[in-house]
C-alpha cells in the first residue's frame, strides 16, 4: 500500500486546467502578493492573517501527520534490528551535513564580512526588541533540550504542537509495534488506514494555500519591501548567494552520488518549494513532501521515518544562518572574535540549531542562544536583523524542506529502500505524480 498516492501514464493523462493546478494558482497568489504589498503597503500588512491563518491550520495536524507516518513507517519494519540501522544511518548524516553548513556560514562570514562598516554602538540599540526571544532562549541550555524531548503526557505532545516530542511518541509506539510481529497486523491496518484519514484532511487545507501564500507575500513585501533592507542588503545577498551555492554544489553532489538530477528533484517538488517559499514556513511543504518522496520510489519505512527527524535534526538554512548570522552582529559592532571564541560559537550552535525545532522564529531564538556563549558578543545587536530575519526565513525554510527531501533519497538509496527504475521513470516525466489531494477522494485507485 502506497500512502495516498496514485500514478497514470505520462502520455495517457490530460493536461490539467490552470485552476486545477494548486502549484499554479501558488504561483499566481506569490505575484499578486508581492505586487499589493508593493503599490499598497498598508494593505499588504492587513493581510497578514490569511497566511498566519493557513500556517496554523497545517500546523494543527501536522503532529497526526507526523504521528501516523512514523508509526506506519516504523511499524512496517517488523525488525529492531532495521530500525536500529537506518535511525544510526540518519543521525550520523544529518549531524554530518547540518555541522558542514555551519561551517560554511563561519567561512564565507569571515571571508565577505557583511557586518563590516557598519560601527554600531551597542548602548545605541532596543535590546527590548529581542526581549522575547532571549526568553526562549534561556529554555534551550542542553540539559533542558534532552528533558524537553519527553513529553508531559502523550496528548502534551500534540498539544504543545512540539514536533521533538511528538517524533519521540511516534518512534516509541512504531518501535512497539515493528516488534509485535503478526500480531500487530490489524494495528498497522488501523495506522495505515489512519494515515490515509489524516492526508484526506490535508487534502482539503491545502486548497487553501493560495489564499495564504497571498497573504504571507502581501504581508512580507508591504511589512519589509526591499526599501527596508538598506545597508543589511549586503547581508541578505550573501544569505540568498550562500545557500544558492550550497543548494548547486553540496546538495547537486549528493543528489549525484545517489543517482539523480538536483535540477529534476527540485522541479518534481516544485509546488512544495513555491508554498514554502510563499508562506515563510516550512511546515506546510511536509505532507506533500512526504507524499511525493513515497511516489518517488522511496520505502514508506525511511519515508515516514526520515522526513520527519531530517526536519529536527538536519535544519541546513537555519545552520548557515546561525553563524553568518553571529559574524554579522559581531562585525557590525566591532567585536573582536578570537578563534577559540568561534569555535566556541560553532561547537554551541551544533546543539542550538536543535534545540529550537517546532518553536515560532527558530532559528532567531537559536542564535540568541548561541550568541549567550559569548558575552562579548551584545545579544541587543539581533535587533540589527530582527527586522529583515523573516526575508531570510524564506530561503531557510525552503533548504530545510529541501535537504529532508534529499536525506529520504539518499537514505533509502544507502539502505537499500529506493526504487531506482521507478525514481527515474518519475524525475523524468514518465510516471505521473497524482497528487494525494486528489488520490484521498472516495473511489480512487490507489497504487
Amino acid at each position: 500500500m502506497t500512502l495516498s498516492i496514485a500514478h497514470t501514464g505520462g502520455a495517457s493523462r490530460k493536461t490539467k486546467p490552470f485552476y486545477k493546478d494548486l502549484s499554479i494558482l501558488v504561483l499566481i497568489a506569490i505575484v499578486i502578493g508581492t505586487a499589493l504589498g508593493a503599490a499598497d503597503p498598508a494593505l499588504g500588512i492587513a493581510m497578514a492573517p490569511l497566511g498566519n491563518v493557513f500556517i496554523k491550520m497545517i500546523r494543527a495536524v501536522i503532529g497526526l501527520v507526523i504521528f501516523f507516518t512514523v508509526v506506519a513507517g516504523i511499524g512496517s519494519m517488523q525488525s529492531m534490528g532495521k530500525v536500529g540501522r537506518l535511525g544510526s544511518v540518519a543521525l550520523v548524516y544529518f549531524l554530518a551535513l547540518s555541522t558542514f553548513a555551519l561551517l560554511v556560514g563561519l567561512v564565507v562570514g569571515n571571508l565577505v564580512q557583511p557586518g563590516a562598516g557598519f560601527n554600531i554602538d551597542p548602548a545605541t540599540l532596543d535590546a527590548k526588541a529581542v526581549a522575547g526571544y532571549a526568553g526562549e532562549a534561556k529554555k534551550m541550555s542542553v540539559v533542558d533540550f534532552l528533558v524537553n524531548i519527553v513529553p508531559n503526557t502523550v496528548i502534551d505532545a500534540f498539544a504543545k504542537g512540539d514536533i521533538l516530542a511528538v517524533v519521540f511518541v511516534s518512534v516509541l509506539f512504531g518501535c512497539v509495534l515493528a516488534r509485535m510481529g503478526e500480531t500487530g497486523k490489524m494495528m498497522r491496518e488501523m495506522v495505515d488506514a489512519g494515515a490515509k484519514w489524516v492526508f484526506g484532511v490535508i487534502n482539503v487545507l491545502m486548497w487553501a494555500a493560495p489564499a495564504g501564500v497571498f497573504g504571507a507575500m502581501a504581508f512580507t513585501v508591504g511589512r519589509y519591501g526591499l526599501s527596508s533592507l538598506g545597508p543589511l542588503v549586503k547581508l541578505v545577498v550573501t544569505f540568498y548567494l550562500t545557500n544558492l551555492l550550497f543548494l548547486v554544489v553540496v546538495f547537486g553532489a549528493i543528489a549525484a552520488a545517489a543517482g539523480f538530477s538536483i535540477v529534476k528533484f527540485l522541479l518534481y517538488i516544485k509546488e512544495e518549494i513555491l508554498i514554502v517559499f510563499g508562506t515563510s514556513s516550512s511546515d506546510p511543504g511536509l505532507p506533500g513532501l512526504m507524499a511525493k518522496m513515497e511516489h518517488l520510489g522511496c520505502s514508506k519505512s525511511v519515508v515516514g521515518f526520515v522526513v520527519p527527524t531530517s526536519y529536527i535534526f538536519n535544519t541546513v538554512g537555519s545552520c548557515i544562518y546561525m553563524t553568518m548570522a553571529a559574524l554579522f552582529v559581531a562585525q557590525a559592532t566591532n567585536t573582536e572574535l578570537s578563534f577559540a571564541q568561534q569555535a566556541a560559537i560553532f561547537a554551541v550552535a551544533i546543539l542550538t540549531s536543535k534545540g529550537a525545532s517546532g518553536v515560532t522564529g527558530a532559528a532567531f531564538i537559536a542564535l540568541v542562544a548561541t550568541l549567550a556563549i559569548v558575552p562579548t558578543i551584545p545579544v541587543a545587536g539581533m535587533a540589527l536583523i530582527l527586522g529583515i530575519d523573516r526575508i531570510m526565513s524564506e530561503v531557510r525554510a525552503l533548504m530545510n524542506m529541501i535537504g529532508s527531501g534529499l536525506a529520504a533519497a539518499v537514505l533509502a538509496r544507502l539502505e537499500g529502500e529506493l526504487d531506482v527504475e521507478r525514481m527515474h521513470a518519475v524525475l523524468d516525466g514518465e510516471m505521473k505524480f497524482e497528487d494525494y489531494r486528489v488520490a484521498a477522494a472516495p473511489g480512487r485507485a490507489q497504487a
